[in-house]
């Protein structure tokens, strides 16, 4: 999740070599026309710039359209902090679910003209995902509101975190969650879930990964998009590519999209894609998404979203235009007609 803000100071030391690595490449807008797959409309602390200034961003970037959603979890500023945290590991106070986040993507959805709210899919993720009583929210929220195009991002076993939110820890797989997955399939409104594979130490095993596999299963109807990949903070394996590609073949059913630290961390060697990772997103080509991951300030989402400019430029035509654009679009922006004929999109 980058959280960029400007004038911020020493409150970025914990992510300031991620931001710096983002900012520093010398190409600011994508090679081609994108769909940003992965954009948090707000920060840690719910502030957000507005969806006016992301759209001229977005003009500014080459990105058409959009995928946005809030946060389900707001950083608390505690008595004993002297200086206010804006990301959730500005110091030890702890997040909590905040349910409101749901409330601020529409509203600054409806502020705009009907014509660009096209350019935007909007994302349920407000709700607490360890309480059973969690899908009368979703429904609520669909109730309210008919223009919501997915559920996410759910933030499930996430690094540190998980350890910095109130609550029993979430996890992909928490029987909170069913129902939610059964009404997603229902709906026909696609889940984007943050789920590591693997927790920050152990890397030569993927100790999370049954935890997936698990709902993959038990869901088949319901369309799962697996954010970064499952990759987050220090959270690596060898052979990360060969894993991605079995569970694209063997799971119809899920998607995963390349964001935040997994293009960097992961994918690349200094902007270049590693061969055998080249290879398995050519061959899995309409399965794969990009996402710049901002959170709430929108000033860097060109350079976000042209650091990608080197696997574009590697891939073949017709992987380029799926990766790009086409699997979001199909994902996110095609109408659907729910299973039970009510709550059309």
């Amino acid at each position: 999740m980058v959280c960029f803000r400007s004038g911020q100071g020493s409150s970025l030391s914990y992510h300031a070599a991620f931001h710096q690595k983002i900012t520093s490449h010398s190409e600011k807008v994508p090679i081609v026309p994108l769909i940003d797959a992965h954009l948090h409309i707000v920060d840690f602390i719910q502030e957000t710039e507005g969806l006016a200034r992301l759209t001229a961003a977005m003009d500014a970037a080459r990105v058409s359209k959009a995928v946005i959603f809030g946060l389900p979890v707001k950083k608390k500023w505690d008595a004993f902090e002297k200086r206010p945290p804006h990301y959730y590991l500005d110091d030890n106070s702890r997040c909590y679910y905040f349910h409101r986040t749901d409330e601020i993507v529409a509203e600054e959805w409806q502020r705009l003209p009907p014509a660009v709210r096209k350019r935007f899919a909007p994302l349920i993720c407000g709700f607490n995902a360890t309480d059973k009583y969690a899908v009368r929210d979703v429904e609520r929220m669909l109730d309210k509101f008919s223009f919501w195009r997915g559920i996410g991002e759910i933030l499930c076993r996430h690094d540190d975190l998980t350890n910095m939110t109130n609550e029993e820890t979430a996890r992909v797989n928490h029987p909170a969650l069913f129902d939610i997955y059964a009404l997603a399939a229902d709906r026909r409104l696609p889940v984007l879930i943050h789920q590591n594979s693997t927790s920050v130490s152990i890397h030569d095993d993927y100790e999370h990964l049954d935890e997936l596999e698990e709902i993959l299963r038990r869901f088949p109807q319901t369309i799962f998009v697996w954010a970064h990949c499952g990759i987050s903070r220090r959270v690596f394996h060898k052979n990360y590519h060969e894993m991605i590609s079995i569970l694209l073949d063997r799971y119809p059913n899920l998607e995963v999209d390349i964001s935040w630290v997994v293009y960097d961390d992961v994918i690349c060697n200094i902007l270049i894609p590693k061969k055998h990772w080249m290879e398995t997103i050519e061959r899995h080509a309409d399965r794969f998404c990009l996402g710049s991951d901002l959170c709430g300030h929108f000033d860097h989402l060109g350079a976000a979203m042209a650091r990608y400019n080197g696997l574009l430029r590697a891939l073949s035509p017709k992987a380029r235009r799926l990766v790009a654009s086409g699997n979001a679009e199909r994902l996110w922006f095609r109408r659907r007609e729910s299973k039970s004929g009510a709550g059309r999109q």
